[in-house]
Protein backbone atom coordinates (compact mmCIF):
# COMPACT_ATOMS: atom_id res chain seq x y z
CA UNK A 1 0.00 0.00 0.00
CA UNK A 2 0.80 3.26 -0.78
CA UNK A 3 1.42 6.69 1.59
CA UNK A 4 -1.89 8.64 1.88
CA UNK A 5 -1.34 12.17 1.40
CA UNK A 6 -3.97 14.73 1.22
CA UNK A 7 -5.30 17.12 -1.14
CA UNK A 8 -3.33 20.14 0.42
CA UNK A 9 -0.02 18.46 0.55
CA UNK A 10 -0.55 17.61 -3.10
CA UNK A 11 -1.25 21.30 -4.44
CA UNK A 12 0.63 23.61 -2.11
CA UNK A 13 3.80 21.13 -3.01
CA UNK A 14 3.27 21.00 -6.68
CA UNK A 15 2.56 24.80 -6.38
CA UNK A 16 5.78 25.12 -4.61
CA UNK A 17 8.18 23.33 -6.93
CA UNK A 18 5.99 25.07 -10.09
CA UNK A 19 6.86 28.51 -8.39
CA UNK A 20 10.27 28.05 -7.20
CA UNK A 21 11.94 25.22 -9.82
CA UNK A 22 15.36 25.55 -8.64
CA UNK A 23 15.09 25.84 -4.92
CA UNK A 24 14.08 22.49 -3.74
CA UNK A 25 16.29 19.87 -3.31
CA UNK A 26 16.07 15.84 -2.71
CA UNK A 27 17.35 16.55 1.04
CA UNK A 28 14.26 16.51 3.54
CA UNK A 29 16.21 18.87 5.81
CA UNK A 30 16.99 22.01 3.73
CA UNK A 31 13.67 21.77 2.13
CA UNK A 32 12.48 22.39 5.96
CA UNK A 33 14.48 25.37 6.21
CA UNK A 34 12.82 26.57 2.92
CA UNK A 35 9.54 26.44 3.58
CA UNK A 36 9.91 28.37 6.51
CA UNK A 37 11.19 31.26 4.11
CA UNK A 38 8.93 30.74 1.34
CA UNK A 39 5.20 29.23 3.34
CA UNK A 40 4.00 30.08 6.01
CA UNK A 41 3.11 27.02 7.75
CA UNK A 42 1.44 26.58 11.31
CA UNK A 43 2.37 23.31 12.37
CA UNK A 44 5.78 21.47 12.04
CA UNK A 45 4.30 18.13 10.78
CA UNK A 46 2.21 19.98 7.91
CA UNK A 47 5.70 21.29 7.28
CA UNK A 48 7.21 17.89 7.25
CA UNK A 49 4.82 16.26 5.46
CA UNK A 50 4.92 19.13 2.70
CA UNK A 51 8.95 18.83 2.15
CA UNK A 52 8.60 14.83 2.56
CA UNK A 53 6.40 15.18 -0.59
CA UNK A 54 8.59 17.76 -2.58
CA UNK A 55 11.21 14.99 -1.82
CA UNK A 56 9.19 12.36 -3.38
CA UNK A 57 8.17 14.59 -6.54
CA UNK A 58 11.50 15.26 -7.06
CA UNK A 59 13.39 12.38 -7.05
CA UNK A 60 10.19 10.80 -9.50
CA UNK A 61 11.52 14.14 -11.66
CA UNK A 62 15.30 12.64 -11.82
CA UNK A 63 14.19 9.36 -12.57
CA UNK A 64 11.86 10.32 -16.07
Amino acid sequence: MGKVRSILIKNVSKELINKYPNVFTTDFEKNKKLLDKYLEVDSKHLRNRISGYIVNLLKIREKE
